[in-house]
């Protein structure tokens, strides 16, 4: 706990040592008397918050994760231990470095008292939350007395995911350039792992195996289900107002989360090369923990999508974002569509690429739904 005169019990104690001073040079018994009542106003104000103040708190904060505009709560569980007096406490709350005040009622002697307070929720990323400070003002505000109460709580905030159609259906990239439209039967080896007990032996890799040493097991993906990659433009030029990159992650985000539900693979990249991630078994856990903390950058890095995952390749940038780049690299997909967080625009094909226009990520979605899926 750490005690200090405020500045008003600062002020205090420096007009009183001033006054007994001069009541004492000049020889005036009013001014000195005076000096000497701050003076000791001063100090019985710093005495009385010598004990710490008789309460017990207890903090918490939920939930941990909580999507961007969430609703994320603190609560302040104080109980006084006081027997007679009525006692007052301020408390405040540390969010990503700013206080936050908490208003605490005057606690009766022995009641408890249980208070709610909003967690700003306005920024993605990992919000560092404390630790929560407990002030206790002296008679007349002329000391404070401040004890830290839990420690440092982590909440992550992930991009709101938005309701939107699935996918369009299975279109691959052909061996000889051509799009092949798949439409059931048959599977693709997209990557190979260890064997596990309990692997089905049938998808055993005898060539490889056999080079490895190693029991070696066929990852294989149905041709038939869209494959996406979503690219996200990352580039800080992009997004004159960090709203629109804020649009941009949550559309990133909701397509993702549509392929996972419907069962489909998906994968993001960001165009300068820092986010690579992909949908796993668990579902969206990966990609939504890469997005909660992606950034813009300053570099000019245009990443590229593997050529086995041209397929559904949906490129998102800014209004004032490089396009000609992102058309490049979603028109060598299967199906291609940019998504542009800028004024509302018809939709319109550049090549074989669907471009949509919109200010928000609902209305890019919206349009999604109409124009891209089926």
């Amino acid at each position: 706990m750490r005690r200090r005169p405020t500045r008003r019990g600062a002020t205090a104690l420096a007009l009183g040592v001033l006054l007994v001073a001069a009541g004492l040079w000049w020889r005036y018994p009013g001014p000195a008397a005076l000096g000497v009542a701050l003076v000791l106003l001063a100090a019985a104000g710093l005495a009385a918050v010598l004990v710490a103040a008789p309460v017990r708190p207890d903090r918490a904060v939920r939930p941990l994760t909580v999507a961007r505009l969430g609703r994320c709560t603190g609560t302040l569980v104080i109980t006084s231990v006081s027997k007679r007096l009525r006692v007052a406490v301020e408390a405040t709350e540390r969010v990503a470095g700013e206080p936050l005040p908490v208003r605490v009622p005057l606690l009766e002697p022995g009641s408890a008292t249980s208070v709610e307070y909003p967690i700003p929720t306005e920024r993605r990323g990992v919000l560092e939350i404390g630790p929560l400070t407990l002030l206790r003002l002296g008679p007349a505000g002329l000391a404070v007395a401040r004890t830290e109460v839990g420690g440092v709580v982590e909440v992550r905030v992930v991009p709101r995911v938005l309701p939107v159609r699935g996918l369009p259906s299975g279109v691959r990239r052909g061996v000889v350039g051509a799009d092949e439209r798949v439409e059931r039967g048959g599977t693709d080896l997209v990557g190979l792992r260890e064997y596990v007990p309990g692997d089905d032996l049938r998808r055993l890799h005898w060539a490889t195996s056999a080079r490895t040493g190693t029991l070696m097991v066929r990852e294989d993906a149905d041709p038939a289900r869209p494959h996406l990659v979503v690219l996200l433009d990352d580039a800080a030029a992009a997004y004159p107002d960090p709203v629109a990159f804020e649009h941009a992650v949550e559309c990133a985000a909701s397509l993702l989360t549509a392929a996972a539900r419907d069962g489909n693979p998906g994968r993001l990249l960001t165009t300068s090369g820092g986010v690579d991630a992909a949908l796993d078994d668990a579902g969206t856990g990966p990609v939504l923990a890469a997005l909660a903390e992606v950034g813009t950058t300053a570099g000019p890095e245009q990443a590229r999508v593997p050529l086995r995952d041209l397929d559904v390749v949906v490129a998102v940038t800014g209004p004032a974002g490089a396009e000609d780049p992102l058309l490049l690299e979603a028109g060598r997909a299967a199906v291609g569509v940019l998504l542009v967080v800028d004024e509302p625009a018809p939709a319109a094909a550049a090549g074989s690429v669907l471009v949509l226009r919109g200010p928000t990520a609902e209305a890019l979605l919206h349009a999604w739904d109409v124009a891209v899926a089926r």
